[in-house]
Order: structure tokens, then sequence, then C-alpha cells
């Protein structure tokens, strides 16, 4: 049983995340928590706060609410096939973002965010302080990030970028290994330097390791020179057929530069590929 939050803000980019998550659990028994986070905090009128009434949440925030997420639970029975592994429910909440969302995540147990991206742009928004970006830095729980033009295909390929330097437990990569082992997946491990060297003795029994942890996968290692990482990224997907990148939140140097890129062009695996961000847990 996996327990699977899906915030919403029923753009028809969370929409995307909501059905790449559904399609992606397909064949496990799951519950999925739709969730709508709405901050409602002081009012003014005529210079003065005042404190919004039962009444008026009741007609302004609740009843509509509870309609838009009656909506996507419609187009969730007509639109996608019937799956009776899965169950859904629908929670609205009026809290700061990120406190809703550590809230459910340790009410619910829950295994996994489910949030949605909108380009290079919304990825550049996430260093400002998007939703999605305040989650995967903010929240202790592991993320998967869809992007706005990611459509589900059967998992072939997860990349793992790595540099080799584990200062993270090594079951932090358990649910990575689940995904690769549920969809007999290939595990591409990819290293990247800015200067051709070799690696120290550290990397070299880093490495060891986790060719042993993930032992009993088809793996492979790879190893390119570049000195932008998230040019050498982009170049190793275009060679392979990536549906995934793996990263571990805990490895800052990887990770902010291929996820938070912001440089002006966009990149196509922010357009695209789904991004699996690993936390450790408390």
């Amino acid at each position: 049983m996996k327990n699977i939050l899906l915030p919403t803000d029923f753009s028809e980019n969370s929409w995307n995340a909501i059905k790449y998550a559904i399609n992606f659990f397909e064949k496990d028994t799951c519950h999925f928590y739709l969730l709508h986070v709405n901050r409602v905090g002081e009012n003014y009128m005529n210079g003065s706060p005042y404190i919004v009434s039962e009444e008026v949440l009741e007609d302004v925030y609740v009843k509509p609410t509870k309609q838009k997420l009656h909506s996507i639970l419609k187009r969730i029975i007509t639109e996608l096939p019937a799956n009776t592994n899965h169950k859904f429910h629908t929670l609205f909440d009026y809290n700061f973002f990120i406190d809703s969302i550590r809230k459910h995540v340790e009410e619910k147990n829950i295994d996994l965010i489910v949030m949605g991206t909108k380009g290079s742009d919304g990825l550049r928004k996430i260093v400002m302080g998007s939703n999605t970006g305040d989650v995967i830095k903010k929240v202790k729980c592991n993320v998967l990030t869809v992007p706005e033009k990611a459509t589900f295909n059967t998992i072939k390929e997860i990349a793992f970028p790595s540099d080799f330097s584990l200062t993270y437990n090594i079951q932090i990569l358990q649910p990575l290994l689940d995904i690769l082992e549920h969809n007999e997946a290939s595990l591409r491990v990819l290293h990247i330097s800015k200067n051709k060297t070799d690696l120290n003795a550290e990397q070299l029994k880093n490495r060891e390791l986790l060719e042993d942890y993930f032992t009993c996968i088809e793996s492979s290692f790879h190893y390119l020179t570049n000195r932008k990482l998230e040019d050498a990224v982009q170049c190793f997907i275009d060679s392979r057929e990536i549906n995934m990148i793996c990263m571990v939140a805990k490895n800052l140097n990887y990770f902010q530069q291929i996820l938070f890129h912001s440089q002006i062009e966009e990149l196509s695996y922010h357009l695209k590929i789904p991004f699996l961000v690993l936390h450790e847990t408390p």
C-alpha cells in the first residue's frame, strides 16, 4: 500500500502531474490524496484588519474548492482507465503551503509527493520560492516533479547523476531500487567532471558501493567531461532512452546545478523528463 500526495492548484499543469502519477502507479495499490491549500490571512477594510467569518469561508472558499476537487475526481473517472487498486481522497486546507504539506505527510504517512513544474521558467522560479521548489527544499519526503510536457511511458532507463561523494546513507536509494525492479528498468549512473581527472580513493570506494547496491538490476556507469553539469546531462539524455532522472537532495553540488537551472536557454530535460528527488526521512 502506497500513500501518494497530489497537491493541486487546479491548473492543467497540476492535472498532468496527477495523470502521470496514476499511470506510474498503475500496478500498485495506492491511496491518492488530492490536496488544495488556500491561504486565508487577514483582510483589510478601510485600512483596518478584520477576520473572515465562518460563513464567508464556507461560501467563498469551502464550497468552490469542494466543487473543483470533485471535478478532478470526475475527470479521473472519465478520462483514465478504471483501477480497483486505487482509492482517492480529497483534502483542502487553510494554512501556509509548506506547513500544510508537512502536516499531511505526517498524518497520512505519505510515501511520495507528486507535483507539476512548468518548463524552464517554472524551474527558474523554484529558486525564488515556488511551491514545488519549496516542497523539494523544505519537506523531508520524496518528491516526483512532473514537467508540463511529460507524458507517461514505460520506464526503461533512469539516469542517476552522481559525483561519487556519498554524503548520505545508501538506504536512501531504496525507492529508486524499487522502481527499477518493479519496471525491470536499467540504471545509468552518470559522473560528470569539469576537467578530466581520475577518481580519488574515496570516489572509487563509493562507486563500488553503488555497484554492489544495484547489483540485482541492469546498470552501467558513464563518464562525461563538461564545464556545465546541466549541458552534460542534456547531452547524455539525448543519447539514451532516459525516462526519469533521480537525484539525492542532500547532494547539493549536483542537485542544485542540474535541477535548479537558471540559464536563459531552455533545456528539454526540464520540459519532458520527470525528476525523482530523494530525501533522508527523519
